[in-house]
């Protein structure tokens, strides 16, 4: 799977998780929040508008809506005079044209789904004033509602009832407000550029869900595939079946181990799976005392669409593994119907393997992109080399390598090219794991030598070979130092519908840190590099919306009408189901009503369904909730357990499996004069309170264990305490949000907080307190003790075993 440049998937790595319980009740100021009466953002209409032509750039109306304001305001106008024509027109024509206001949902008051609409937009003082001096009378043609008309002789009532709670969303004077209007339309970005986007939960309660695909058949149903060898059938209204479309968990190599680079790893469907029913897949086996991974085909069931036949298996290519990491994964079939398969380097650290490494070495098939044609295979041999293949008439060299010096490519995709002209189409983008300083972001290329392990990025590894002047590699289009995160995962160029601002974006993240990123190429070819944060304040009020996800990014996905998601989970094992799909939403601009239509094909079940229940919460905006009960995530428990069996079987299970953290703060990675993730915004250290707790693990901040840190008076420091107890660990995980404290860790268990102050020493709770300070202690800044003795805590939502 993953490899980190410190050689492990699971490492605690550079990522921050803010973990400030009271962050949980902090609001952002006002933001920017277009919104239409159906509760989605405006859009572009794909015609002009001949009635509500103030709108016709952007708004929220199409033609169809455009034209039944049209024939009402006729109505309406039958009943002037034409006195009342020439005085009442205009205010009419306008006080119609607020539905198509891009804050439609601000001036009807439609921003709560449960609360009624107004039936007149809400008007500034001056304007309403003006409005009924020359046209009260023609108020019960614009509205029946009963309080309006009960009002319509008094102005001073009648402009009460109009007035907004929140002025800045008043007709007209909206349209001059130049905060409301500034790039108005366009992805919103912070002051620091960080664009502002919003997440829709898809799935969840996954293990390590490493894959997302579908077979392109016309059903819109999407496989999600667990390291663990299971592939899941979606269909399109998001609901599981209960049997999985593949089951090779018994074949597949890997563990419950956090960390773990083996297992199930790549799954493509044939571009004429519609015809052939062909599906491959990409996994570690164990064969005798040998580690390899095999690519394999199957067939889909003659009897069943949503199952494979497990006894179709075909292996159609293995590769021995010297090492258990750096196992690449990925596999896809080009815009050339061939089959590509990107391989690691092999493992360990540096490519040690031979003078050059594998990478650099031809005649070996780890550290490649492979490409070969699986077409007509039924007789014969199980692959072709394709005629066009680089290096089939160099001597030694294999002839499936494609192209050279990768280190451990970890997801890659291939440009559906832009909706309109095609432009970028057949491209495939990877992002390649860096080793100790850069990750980098490559566009692959037949024949091209990618530089691993003389080079990382744009800088040299092995300075020798990087002076080779026969190198002749490709630069990466983007690299990235470490301090931005540890472990790539590549994404996708955004060719979906409904977010026409996202066209021609490659949206990528960070396994390590939970960075979400992105890459726009300019006119000139360059690649123009932003964050992607997520919205906050109301930025994402949206129905259905949430703007938080779990910090360890593991793939990206797009489905069948190319719409974008990604993958991520809050344990990085193969056994925990913390596992979640998110589809990435533009709250700024939609496509127009009816563009993005489909009409997905009958799908026959034979097994029982799952149906979808979303747990992920929108943070930092309270939205008014249609039922309060927590249901339960979306979980299939007999796999799970049949696994944990297996696994103890082999020894490979933990006996304490690590707690699954199902309630969390905002997160955000480490960055230089603030904090930040995905997850939007951390506080800076004058907005912290005193008694504010973090975990920290291996200098870095952690979710759910850690050395224990508080702040009090401006700075963080640590506690230390030789008698540190299961209620004072029990304050400190409440306070974070979590049910239980699993674990009081004492003489440094997470490591010495050196380089902070020792704040607290002899701290005695009785488990009720809401923050440390509320317990007794020695005094802020008084002890007796050393940092080899600083305190830690293991929190987690399940409660405790009597063995634990």
């Amino acid at each position: 799977m993953l490899q980190s440049s410190a050689g492990t998937l699971g490492r605690p790595g550079f990522w921050l998780q803010v973990i400030v319980c009271i962050l949980l009740f902090c609001v952002t100021p006002g933001a920017l929040h277009p919104q239409c009466l159906d509760f989605k953002p405006p859009f572009r209409p794909d015609t002009d508008l001949e009635f509500c032509i103030m709108y016709r750039e952007f708004g929220c109306c199409d033609g169809q809506k455009d034209q039944e304001l049209m024939a009402r305001y006729y109505r309406i106008m039958e009943n002037l005079t034409e006195r009342g024509h020439k005085n009442c027109a205009g205010f009419v024509l306008e006080l119609l044209c607020q539905e198509c206001s891009p804050f439609a949902a601000h001036l009807f008051d439609a921003e709560d789904p449960t609360t009624p609409l107004r039936t007149i937009p809400g008007l500034c003082p001056d304007y309403c004033s003006q409005f009924w001096n020359q046209c009260h009378p023609i108020i019960p043609f614009l509205s029946d509602h009963p309080p309006l008309n009960q009002a319509k002789d008094d102005q001073n009532r009648f402009c009460k009832l109009l007035q907004l709670d929140d002025a800045d969303y008043c007709y007209p004077n909206l349209l001059s407000n130049h905060k409301l209007n500034q790039n108005l339309g366009r992805v919103q970005k912070d002051s620091d550029g960080c664009l502002q986007l919003c997440l829709e939960e898809v799935a969840n309660g996954l293990r390590n869900p490493l894959a997302m695909v579908h077979a392109n058949d016309g059903t819109h149903r999407f496989f999600v595939a667990e390291q663990v060898g299971l592939v899941w059938t979606y269909l399109p209204d998001r609901s599981k079946l209960e049997k999985p479309f593949l089951n090779i968990t018994k074949a597949v190599l890997t563990s419950s181990w956090e960390g773990d680079e083996r297992g199930f790893l790549g799954i493509t469907f044939h571009p004429k799976y519609k015809y052939n029913g062909k599906v491959y897949v990409y996994y570690s086996v164990e064969v005798g005392f040998d580690e390899r991974i095999r690519i394999s085909e199957f067939k889909v069931s003659t009897n069943d669409m949503n199952l494979v036949d497990h006894t179709s298996e075909r292996v159609i290519l293995e590769i021995d593994e010297p090492a258990s990491n750096h196992n690449g994964g990925m596999l896809l079939f080009g815009d050339d119907g061939y089959l590509y398969i990107f391989t690691g380097d092999g493992g360990m650290a540096g490519d040690p393997f031979g003078k050059y490494g594998n990478s650099q070495n031809k005649s070996v098939l780890l550290g490649k992109v492979l490409r070969i044609d699986v077409d007509n295979n039924e007789k014969g041999p199980l692959y072709r080399i394709p005629s066009d293949n680089p290096f089939i008439h160099e001597p030694g060299a294999r002839p499936e390598v494609y192209a050279y010096g990768v280190r451990n490519m970890w997801r890659c995709s291939v440009d559906r090219g832009d909706p309109q002209t095609k432009e970028g189409k057949g491209r495939i983008f990877c992002g390649d794991v860096g080793q100790n300083k850069y990750e980098e972001v490559d566009i692959i290329e037949k024949g091209c030598n990618y530089g691993w392990r003389a080079k990382e990025g744009f800088s040299c590894y092995d300075k020798k070979l990087c002076t080779n002047s026969s190198l002749n590699d490709v630069l990466p289009i983007y690299a990235y130092p470490h301090k931005k995160g540890k472990s790539v995962t590549g994404g996708y160029v955004y060719r979906g519908c409904e977010h026409p601002n996202l066209n021609g974006m490659y949206i990528f993240g960070d396994f390590m840190s939970g960075r979400l990123m992105s890459l726009k190429e300019t006119n000139s070819g360059e690649w123009k590099y932003h964050e992607i944060c997520m919205g906050m304040g109301l930025t994402c009020a949206f129905s259905g919306l949430i703007n938080n996800y779990y910090p360890y990014i593991i793939s990206f996905a797009e489905d069948e009408s190319g719409e974008l998601y990604f993958m991520s989970t809050g344990t990085p094992s193969a056994t925990a189901p913390s596992g979640v799909i998110y589809k990435v939403v533009d709250p700024s601009r939609r496509a127009p009503p009816r563009r993005c239509h489909y009409e997905p094909l009958p799908v026959r079940v034979r097994s029982n369904l799952i149906q979808f229940v979303p747990q992920e919460t929108l943070i930092g905006v309270e939205l008014p909730a249609e039922n309060t009960s927590k249901a339960e995530p979306t979980r299939t428990y007999d796999w799970l357990m049949d696994l944990l069996d297996r696994l103890s079987e082999r020894g490979q299970v933990q006996t304490t499996p690590a707690p699954i953290t199902t309630t969390r703060s905002p997160q955000s990675p480490k960055r230089k004069g603030r904090g930040r993730k995905g997850k939007g915004r951390s506080r800076s250290m004058s907005e912290l309170h005193n008694g504010a707790v973090r975990l920290v693990r291996d200098e870095f901040l952690h979710g759910d264990r850690g050395r224990v840190e508080i702040f009090v008076h401006g700075e963080w420091g640590t506690v230390c305490d030789d008698l540190w107890s299961m209620k004072n660990a029990e304050v400190v995980c409440k306070q974070l949000g979590f049910k239980y404290a699993l674990k009081a860790a004492r003489n440094a268990e997470f490591g010495e907080g050196k380089g902070l102050r020792i704040l607290l020493d002899d701290v005695h709770c009785n488990g009720t307190e809401f923050n440390l300070l509320n317990c007794t202690h020695a005094g802020v800044g008084n002890h007796n003790c050393a940092h080899y003795e600083d305190a830690g805590v293991i929190c987690g939502n399940s409660k405790p075993s009597a063995e634990s």
